[in-house]
């Protein structure tokens, strides 16, 4: 399985400027309009690692999973939630030459946690042997800031401001604290099947 982020998030969609107001708050901040830059790169490390406990994308974008088989033909559970819609779904033969599969063969299943990409039919349409297929998916809650649940932006406001706070090398304590991991814990998903489509 190769998942791969098509587009990263805009930087205006980052909350540039909710966060320099929670570190003036948290950290004696001084906005001297010269660190932006540094802002922006501190909330997208903490967007990235709260994204990758809870296994879903915070601001809305597009991503294409590759798989040389599907997991479960009965329904593919896509590795990033929620997911808000299917673009595509593409066969590739041995050669690399592509075949989009008709939309009306599959469909989407929302679900906060396990979205499902389902057939119409019996099973979804597998690519022959050596070959593989690619789903084109656009994942997360919403594409500004507001679209995202108040606990897990502020679980993304205290990350980063712990990493601005450790920016010269002094960080003490564990990588994700535990008021952080206090507010994304409901998010987190227990992975209870190895495979496919098991619920």
């Amino acid at each position: 399985m190769m998942l791969t982020e098509l587009h990263r998030v805009p930087d205006a969609a980052l909350p540039l400027e909710a966060c320099k107001e929670h570190l003036r708050l948290g950290a004696g901040f001084i906005d001297d309009g010269g660190q932006n830059g540094l802002i922006a790169t501190y909330l997208r490390a903490a967007i990235a690692a709260v994204e990758a406990r809870i296994g879903k994308a915070l601001l809305a974008r597009e991503f294409r999973l590759r798989l040389a088989d599907w997991r479960d033909a009965r329904g593919e559970v896509l590795p990033v939630a929620p997911v808000l819609s299917v673009a595509s779904v593409t066969l590739f033969d041995r050669a690399g030459e592509a075949t989009p599969v008709d939309p009306a063969r599959w469909r989407l299943d929302p679900d906060l946690h396990r979205p499902r990409l389902c057939p119409t039919g019996w099973l979804l349409p597998h690519p022959v042997s050596g070959g593989a297929v690619e789903v084109t998916f656009t994942a997360g809650f919403g594409a500004d800031w507001q679209s995202v649940p108040p606990d897990l932006a502020q679980a993304v406001m205290m990350l980063a401001a712990q990493y601005h706070e450790s920016r010269h090398g002094n960080a003490s304590g564990p990588a994700m604290p535990f008021g952080v991991m206090a507010l994304i814990e409901r998010w987190r998903v227990v992975r209870s099947a190895a495979g496919g489509g098991g619920r």
